[in-house]
């Protein structure tokens, strides 16, 4: 479980990273650079799983060496299912995403994050974050030094 201290708000919990994949770590279906390495280390504290339509057909093969849950579904109804699979998890969610199919999750989920990747950024997916990155590294590095959260969202 990850634990953040942020001064004026209540502590939050995390029991579970939940990830969008195309768009918010991979582009054009492949995981981006830097990120097995933090998404290993977050594997110590919680449940990582990534939550996909996949697109390119390219998930399973890119994620499956991390040892990390993931789901796919069909490409209709994408932030619906997106949703059910968060709301049935046990504990704090944290969501990672870029689209419209996330808004869903976002709204289900305990802390929400926003990426902005070379494939872009739902513009109606910012009014349910709570934080806006720029990169699927700066979002698991809020998760992995706890200050830096801290200090973006105390009041």
């Amino acid at each position: 479980m990850l634990h953040f201290e942020i001064p004026g708000r209540e502590t939050l919990e995390i029991d579970h990273v939940v990830m969008d994949y195309n768009g918010t770590i991979a582009v054009d279906g492949r995981l981006l650079r830097g990120l097995q390495e933090r998404i290993a280390r977050l594997k110590e504290s919680v449940t990582v799983t990534v939550l996909t339509a996949d697109t390119y057909g390219t998930v399973k093969a890119q994620c499956t060496p991390l040892g990390i849950d993931v789901q796919t579904f069909p490409k209709a109804g994408a932030g619906l299912h997106k949703e059910k699979i968060v709301r049935g998890m046990d504990g704090g969610v944290v969501c990672i995403g870029n689209g419209f199919n996330d808004i869903q999750m976002f709204d289900a989920a305990k802390l929400r994050i926003a990426v902005m990747t070379e494939e872009g950024l739902c513009c109606g997916l910012l009014s349910h974050a709570d934080v806006l990155v720029m990169s699927p590294a700066d979002a698991l590095d809020l998760l992995l030094q706890p200050k830096r959260l801290a200090a973006t969202l105390r009041s």
